[in-house]
C-alpha cells in the first residue's frame, strides 16, 4: 500500500473528481475541513466506493461523550483512518476510539484512530508565548504521543522531525503520519516544521501527507509518483 497520502485540498466535488480522474488507480487521499464542509459526507462516500483509502482529517475536539458520538456516526463512512486531538486528554482520546469501534459496521474493518500533537504551523515561539506550553516542541508532541497510546489510539500526527522519537518513546508498531511534506524547493506556505520526502523516510515515517507538492504540480501523477518513489524504501 502507498505510504503517501495525498491531500485533497480543493473546495468543490468537481476539482476533486477532476484530479482524481488524472490517476489510473485509486491512491491514498486525506480529506480535511475545506472539503468536508463544502460538499458533506457524500463526496467521502463517492470517493471510497471508487476504492479508495481516505485518511479522515477533522480533528475531532470536544467533551469525551461528543466526540464519542461523533464518531459513531463518522465510523458508518468506513474511512480507514480518522483522527482527534491529543490536547482533548486521554479520557476523550478514549472515547473516540469507544466511537469508532462502536460506530463500524458488523463486516467492515474499523478506521484506525489517530491523535494531533502539536500542528505544523505550530512554532517554539508560539507553543510557549501564546499556548502556555513550556519547552520545545518536541517534548510536547512525545508526551502528547505518549498519552494517546495510553488511550488505546493507534498512533499521532507529528512533523518529521518528532516521528523518531515518537517511535522510540511509543514503538515501531504505533502509526506516525506526518504532514508538511515539500519537494526541495517548493514553498513551505503556512507551515513551520516542513520536511522534504527523502527527510522524512530517513527519519522512519510511517506515512506521509502530500499537499501542494503535487495537486498544484504541472504534472500531479508524476510528481506523486517521484514522492512515492523516495519514500518506497523506507520502514513500512
Amino acid at each position: 500500500m502507498s505510504r503517501t497520502i495525498v491531500a485533497l485540498d480543493f473546495s468543490n466535488r468537481e476539482q476533486v473528481l477532476d484530479f482524481l480522474d488524472q490517476f489510473k488507480e485509486p491512491v491514498y487521499v486525506k480529506i480535511g475541513m475545506e472539503l468536508t464542509y463544502a460538499c458533506g459526507l457524500d463526496l467521502i462516500k463517492e470517493i471510497k466506493a471508487r476504492g479508495y483509502h481516505i485518511f479522515l482529517d477533522l480533528k475531532l475536539h470536544d467533551i469525551p461523550n461528543t466526540v464519542k458520538g461523533g464518531m459513531k456516526n463518522l465510523a458508518k463512512l468506513g474511512v480507514d483512518i480518522i483522527n482527534c486531538h491529543c490536547e482533548g486528554g486521554i479520557e476523550m482520546m478514549k472515547a473516540a476510539k469507544e466511537g469508532i469501534l462502536e460506530g463500524t459496521p458488523e463486516g467492515v474493518t474499523p478506521a484506525k484512530v489517530i491523535g494531533v500533537t502539536v500542528l505544523t504551523s505550530i512554532s517554539k515561539e508560539v507553543l510557549n508565548n501564546e499556548l502556555g506550553v513550556e519547552g520545545e516542541v518536541i517534548d510536547a508532541v512525545v508526551k502528547y504521543a505518549k498519552n494517546a497510546k495510553a488511550a488505546g489510539l493507534d498512533g499521532v500526527v507529528c512533523s518529521v522531525h518528532e516521528a523518531k522519537a515518537i517511535h522510540e518513546a511509543c514503538g515501531d508498531d504505533f502509526l506516525t503520519v506526518t504532514p508538511g511534506i515539500r519537494l526541495a524547493g517548493n514553498s513551505a506556505d503556512d507551515q513551520k516544521r516542513v520536511a522534504t520526502p527523502e527527510y522524512a523516510n530517513e527519519q522512519g515515517c510511517d506515512m506521509i501527507v502530500v499537499g501542494r507538492s503535487i495537486t498544484r504540480a504541472a504534472d500531479p501523477v508524476a510528481a506523486y509518483h517521484q514522492i512515492e518513489e523516495a519514500v518506497s524504501h523506507g520502514r513500512v
